[in-house]
């Protein structure tokens, strides 16, 4: 990863009116310039230890299988714009330079002398002792690039959720359309008969003019349903690299990892981490430090050791510390009450699955019995017993329970698909 080499805070200060460059160049970096086009989720931290977090979403497995929702799921990855990927990748830079936090800190200083006399000399600053700030910096930096990362698997995640909702909204708009689609031949011939039957005298006009109004509604709702699928393929197409017209139908689902947990929780908990540690440098500010500092002036240098409290101390220094360590335990339950939040929301997923599933065999129970009864009456207004309006009456109650059972099978896919989504599993995480 890299190779960091130091002789020391007080070789670099001793070394300052000599070979300062010399005792510097002692640090070698092997930090290749295409690191901005290495994979967006790297576990290997930039201290060389591996993000357990990270890893765990490289193994993350998708539960899309072979069919319509990974065609789907392939065209709009390959058109993601990946803004989050661009947060991680800042992320990462952060945190390599945090891991150099330890290193001495050199630049020039510029003082104006009584004499008016302008003086440059050269200042070098190592931190001896700092009661663990330093590390907090660098543990901030590594919980940060972990949030980035969540982040990234949310918007990844989300994105093909979105797409999916489009799909399954368009197909589930053609469903109920085609339902409309095949009643209208059927509504047609009623309506000629009607027609035939007002202008033999043996209906009026007002029962030609109420079913003439039945036809046109059964109309709009279809031209309805075909305007909102073409508009939710409109946007799904926008988001796709690829064309989509050619995906039909529903695709099965497989079980998501035991022990996968939601995405928020480990947002949560990668937050947490962070707040901890930006608690911890808090702390540290308030407690006495060591510091060595040489300057280089003219052909003179100067070397001391310092020893000061970064944040002062003052009347309100006990009050500060009780806050730092609020925060810790803020941050503690604040992963608790996300880790809540998130499961609540998966039993309630569950049961308004259950639910659907429970309205679907009734919803096709009811389109059976109701297309049953039509095929009765059509039979009994063919022998004479029925009229075209009692007949009429029972289509479009078959018309409307057969609309309703079609979209059901849509719902339910879309909250499967949203509960995968909260857990992370709609992508695989090596293609994050």
């Amino acid at each position: 990863m890299r190779r960091i080499g130091i002789i020391g805070g007080l070789c670099a200060v001793t070394a300052l009116g000599g070979p300062l460059a010399g005792c510097m160049t002692s640090v070698t970096l092997d930090s290749p310039t295409d690191r901005a086009v290495m994979a967006a989720l790297d576990p290997t931290t930039q201290s060389g230890e591996e993000s357990q977090l990270i890893a765990g979403l490289l193994g993350r497995r998708s539960v899309l299988e072979a069919g319509a929702y990974e065609q789907v799921a392939d065209a709009v990855l390959a058109a993601n714009s990946r803004a989050a990927e661009a947060e991680l990748r800042a992320a990462r830079l952060r945190a390599e330079a945090a891991q150099h936090n330890w290193l001495p800190t050199i630049g020039p200083s510029l003082s104006l002398t009584s004499l008016g006399e302008l003086v440059t000399s050269l200042v070098l600053e190592q931190t001896i002792f700092d009661n663990g700030r330093k590390k907090a910096e660098r543990d901030f930096a590594a919980a940060d690039v972990e949030v980035a990362a969540v982040a990234l698997a949310q918007d990844t995640n989300d994105r093909v959720f979105e797409a999916l909702e489009l799909y399954l909204t368009a197909q589930a708009m053609i469903a109920r359309s085609n339902v409309n689609q095949s009643a209208m031949e059927r509504m047609n011939h009623f309506e000629y008969v009607m027609s035939e039957r007002v202008r033999g005298g043996v209906s009026n006009r007002a029962d030609l003019q109420v079913f003439q109004q039945k036809v046109s509604q059964m109309r709009a709702d279809l031209i309805a349903d075909q305007e909102a699928a073409n508009t939710a393929l409109a946007e799904l197409s926008a988001m796709s690299a690829q064309p989509i017209g050619g995906i039909t139908g529903l695709s099965d689902l497989s079980a998501p990892a035991a022990n996968a947990l939601p995405l928020s929780v480990l947002k949560a908990e990668a937050e947490s981490s962070r707040s901890v540690a930006e608690a911890t440098i808090a702390h540290a500010g308030f407690l006495p430090g060591v510091t060595a500092s040489g300057v280089a002036r003219g052909g003179e240098t100067d070397f001391g050791l310092n020893v000061g409290v970064p944040n002062g101390l003052g009347l309100g220094t006990a009050a500060a510390l009780q806050a730092v360590e609020a925060e810790r335990e803020a941050a503690a339950a604040q992963v608790n009450q996300v880790r809540e939040e998130a499961e609540r929301r998966l039993r309630s997923l569950d049961a308004q699955i259950e639910s659907l599933r429970r309205q679907e065999v009734e919803a096709r129970n009811l389109a059976r019995q109701a297309a049953e009864n039509y095929e009765v009456f059509a039979q009994q207004l063919r022998e004479g017993q029925r009229t075209v309006g009692d007949v009429v009456g029972l289509f479009e109650t078959k018309v409307r329970t057969e609309r309703a059972a079609v979209v059901i099978p849509f719902d339910i896919a879309k909250l499967e698909l949203r509960r995968a989504a909260i857990l992370g599993t709609l992508v695989d995480g090596d293609r994050i």
